[in-house]
């Protein structure tokens, strides 16, 4: 074990100690390997040139989070075992395993009615059976079947460990500084009332300026125009290609992409064959890729064209709407492409898209944030505190986009 507690040097949090054999094991494993090949921040490269982050620091950094939550709520006197313990851990450092190439691209055109959540539980159940069973702690932590709730709480609540390394590692890669918590005072505020994941009374203003910065990373990054705008772009290719290969039509792909490109996969495939689930751990960013390059000279003029503009940087425009377009101004702009292209109504609709994004910071509903008075009282965040914000953001945001196909400008 001496061996293998090696230490990390995170550019985020310092030095990280993987403090198990087993957990050093997990990272080794494959599944959680093929993450250093996928970006934390998907196609948010096109706005911050920073974010070149992967999926594999971000696990990293939410695991020693979540280290030091477990050592704060040991400090208090609660007892949490080692076996439990070393659960949440693996739990956590598991949570994104499922996570496609470019986060939710796949899960909106090669993959139907299956979430990466769901993939990601499929992917520990499958390295479970491997290592006999010792992730059976874990997998009840990560859907909240284990006794001691607090540790779902922190793997997958509002308050969990996983939002509060992703937003000071984003904010830190990105540049926008908005975004920077303190998740170091804000672990070491955290307590437990009746089971339950609370924060002591004098950590507010700190969970105040969690669920602001949370807000404002959502807007100026997660769900900023041009990364929406490069999604939609990449959706519409892979959806254009998809198609064209279910007709028959013989596209370049690695082994992998090509699984996805010419058979339709959903929820029930990944459960009933296990030849479903290998062919998506072998999918990363670089297939994606890869494809793209060659398919930027395919004779498909919509492939081609799409392809081209996500490899070199011509994007979707992006207008935004009060509200989305009628009927009758869809039917204009489609006719706008096909007569511009020289395409039919349906090859048209690759060419622009609406898109309504959401989003709702906090839901008082959903397991809130609970504060713990020094008189033993426990109050919703939007209860005790005094910011009229917090009510504001409760309610759901939306935006209505056009995304559309640069050739009017």
């Amino acid at each position: 074990m001496r061996n293998k507690r090696k230490i990390i040097n995170d550019p985020v949090f310092g030095f990280i100690t993987i403090p198990t054999e087993f957990l050093y094991d997990l990272i080794q494993h494959p599944f959680v390997q093929r993450l250093t090949r996928i970006k934390q921040l998907g196609l948010s490269s096109f706005v911050y040139p920073g974010t070149q982050h992967t999926r594999f620091q971000h696990s990293l950094g939410a695991m020693y989070l979540m280290s030091e939550a477990v050592n704060q709520l040991r400090s208090l006197g609660y007892d949490i075992s080692r076996e439990d313990g070393e659960g949440a851990l693996a739990a956590i450092l598991l949570h994104d395993v499922g996570h496609a190439p470019f986060s939710h691209v796949l899960e909106n055109s090669l993959v139907g009615g299956i979430s990466h959540e769901e993939i990601s539980l499929l992917m520990m159940q499958k390295i479970n059976s491997e290592v006999d069973g010792h992730l059976d702690n874990a997998i009840k932590i990560f859907l909240g079947q284990h006794p001691q709730h607090f540790l779902h709480q922190l793997v997958a609540g509002q308050l969990d460990v996983d939002r509060l390394d992703y937003l000071r590692r984003d904010s830190f890669y990105s540049g926008v500084t908005e975004g920077n918590i303190g998740s170091d005072r804000i672990i070491k505020m955290l307590d437990l009332y009746k089971g339950r994941l609370v924060v002591q009374e004098k950590g507010i203003y700190s969970i105040e300026k969690f669920l602001m910065a949370r807000r404002l990373m959502y807007w100026q990054v997660y769900l900023h125009k041009t990364s929406v705008a490069a999604e939609r772009l990449l959706i519409h290719t892979l959806t254009r290609a998809k198609e064209l290969a279910l007709e028959g039509q013989e596209l370049f792909a690695s082994p992998a992409l090509h699984f996805f490109l010419y058979n339709s996969i959903s929820k029930d495939d990944f459960l009933s064959r296990p030849e479903v689930l290998e062919q998506y751990a072998l999918l990363d960013d670089s297939d994606i890729i890869s494809a793209l390059k060659v398919w930027m000279t395919y004779p498909d003029k919509v492939l081609s064209t799409l392809s081209n503009g996500f490899i070199n940087r011509r994007l979707f425009k992006i207008k935004i709407l009060q509200e989305p377009l009628s009927k009758q101004e869809c039917k204009e702009l489609n006719a706008q492409y096909q007569q511009h292209f020289d395409i039919c109504e349906h090859d048209a609709n690759f060419f622009w898209a609406v898109e309504e994004v959401a989003n709702e910071v906090y839901s008082p509903d959903e397991d809130g944030i609970q504060i713990k008075y020094n008189n033993g009282e426990v109050k919703d965040i939007t209860e005790a505190s005094d910011m009229f914000n917090l009510q504001v953001l409760t309610k759901e945001a939306k935006k209505y986009y056009l995304c559309y196909w640069p050739v009017f400008n």
